[in-house]
């Protein structure tokens, strides 16, 4: 019988590649001798985790209608729902999510931060739930209080705290003109449109090597349909510079169109731009894009071409490989179907219809892969699939990738689950991830707000913010930093460059509430304030 593969000889072979894994099932000693004198992922690109002790005390799972958090640790609101940006009177969207911050180079307690605003509430936007259609007045309330806010922080003797006489500080809503690239611009797909109106349903995101902000478009369809919008506009990967309001906002078509949650980017060990993506819904898609050319660091924000060319793959777990979206292979497995044959016959129509494009070529149906993040410190590629009721999924767990040879690039990749929600690890519905100096993977969970605090959920309390170690002798458990106010959702946590700092966003709290004169919460509990509202904060209290 062939030796059992434990997870520390698995992680060994994976320092010597696929054929290595597969040859030690056979029982190979000398291979194992041989791999275990590697080791692997430590490229010299790759930095080395502190591997601190953790730096607070655990909380319990608690109900209560604040943002709670360890011993010694405290949060401020930097803004909230309608407050004032710039003197130009911008306010602050609704629903904030992912946050990114730029320190300025020479001020690091100074800098921008991006945050996304992912869906309104008619209820706290209007004051009524909204029947029969939305005025035209109400679809630009609705289209300005998504998109994206740029907005100045700074740190003084009483804490952070948002200037609002920034000349970067300014919106990116669902009214802003955007510029198509890639194969969909100017294609039948897209209706012939090479300038669409505005972004929304921006979920999470990512950072470019050039210094620019990737926000995605994830649940598009209501806003477009009730702004009686092109739904083939939506639904895209867009680009950003916080500080170049001049710089034209874009939608990366390359990277294929579906329920976009975030990307992460890396580079092949042939300097190509890699961009790993996750299409949020239930028995969707993991994929990666990798570009046609090469990044070459002297090129700054001209690196933004790379996006527009260059190949989008889908994963199958089944068989360990990157399967590639062309017209070509498409076309080829749909030899004989008409209908299919008639709808795809460009690529424009491939990264139009991503997603049924993945599953014609054998991409795997997974448990709504959330946000995706490489590991800084070996290069493996975490995922987040929040979870899956359709298949019995209801906790989620998350998955970590191992490509091939630890490239990028690679066609080929191997994968475990690192950590599973459940009782039994005190989580559910992992969602956005983070790492920090010490090699800990941050993730914060995504119960829904008519789901938290009742039947199998109810152990867990409301939503919260977990720190799991990805080695030693505490891998994969998970300990609970922060806990959300009532029926809110924490999301896009970021820490500044020395980790002083963490921006968080409190998402939707008091969501359930039906009646404004007795909402379900009333954070952040701001005086004369009486409803609920999102909004973004800095935690600190790190040593």
């Amino acid at each position: 019988m062939p030796p059992v593969l434990n997870r520390k000889k698995f992680l060994t072979y994976l320092g010597t590649g696929t054929v290595a894994l597969a040859a030690a099932s056979t029982g190979l000693d000398g291979l194992v001798k041989s791999a275990e004198a590697k080791t692997p992922f430590h490229y010299p690109e790759y930095k080395r985790p502190k591997k601190g002790p953790l730096k607070f005390q655990p909380i319990e799972p608690t109900t209560k209608d604040d943002l709670v958090l360890p011993k010694g640790y405290k949060y401020e609101v930097i803004a909230a729902y309608g407050d004032k940006i710039n003197q130009k009177g911008d306010t602050f969207g609704y629903n904030n999510d992912f946050t990114l911050f730029f320190p300025y180079e020479d001020e690091k307690d100074r800098g921008l931060l991006w945050v996304n605003h992912e869906y309104i509430s008619d209820l706290f936007v209007f004051g009524q739930t909204i029947k029969g259609g939305y005025s035209s007045e109400q679809i630009k309330t609705m289209l300005y209080n998504q998109g994206g806010s740029i907005i100045e922080v700074v740190k003084d003797r009483n804490g952070w705290k948002m200037d609002t006489e920034s000349k970067y500080a300014r919106r990116v809503t669902g009214l802003t003109p955007f510029a198509l690239t890639g194969p969909a611009k100017g294609s039948k797909a897209v209706n012939g449109a090479e300038i669409v109106q505005g972004t929304f349903a921006n979920c999470s995101g990512g950072k470019t090597l050039w210094n620019t902000v990737l926000s995605c478009e994830e649940n598009y369809e209501s806003t477009s349909k009730s702004a009686n919008l092109d739904e083939t506009h939506y639904g895209w990967v867009i680009e950003v510079d916080p500080f170049d309001p001049a710089y034209q906002v874009r939608k990366h078509t390359a990277l294929g169109r579906f329920n976009h949650e975030n990307t992460c980017m890396g580079l092949s060990k042939d300097n190509r731009v890699v961009v790993y993506m996750g299409d949020d819904k239930r028995d969707a898609c993991v994929y990666k894009f990798i570009s046609k050319n090469k990044y070459n660091q002297k090129d700054g924000k001209k690196n933004s071409k790379l996006l527009e060319e260059g190949t989008l793959y889908v994963a199958n777990f089944g068989e360990g490989r990157w399967v590639a979206l062309t017209i070509e292979a498409v076309q080829k497995a749909a030899k004989g179907n008409a209908e299919l044959l008639k709808k795809f016959q460009t690529q424009a129509d491939v990264v139009v219809n991503c997603h049924e494009a993945a599953i014609l070529l054998g991409g795997t149906p997974t448990d709504r892969p959330e946000d995706l993040e490489i590991s800084p410190f070996d290069g493996s590629i975490f995922i987040a699939h929040t979870n899956n009721s359709n298949h019995g999924n209801f906790h989620g767990h998350i998955t970590r990738f191992f490509e091939k040879d630890n490239d990028h690039g690679s066609m080929e990749f191997q994968f475990a689950i690192f950590a599973a929600g459940g009782i039994q690890s005190g989580f559910s519905a992992p969602d956005n991830l983070l790492f920090d100096e010490d090699g800990n993977l941050w993730t914060v969970t995504d119960i829904s707000s008519g789901s938290v605090n009742t039947k199998i959920w109810e152990p867990f309390g409301n939503n919260g913010l977990f720190v799991i170690p990805t080695e030693g002798k505490n891998e994969g458990e998970a300990f609970q930093f922060a806990s959300a106010p009532v029926q809110a959702e924490l999301t896009g946590p970021c820490f500044t460059p020395d980790e002083k700092a963490l921006f968080l966003s409190i998402q939707h709290p008091g969501e359930e509430t039906d009646d404004l004169a007795n909402p379900t919460s009333k954070w952040p509990h701001r005086s004369g304030d009486k409803m609920p509202r999102p909004a973004v904060v800095a935690i600190t209290g790190f040593k």
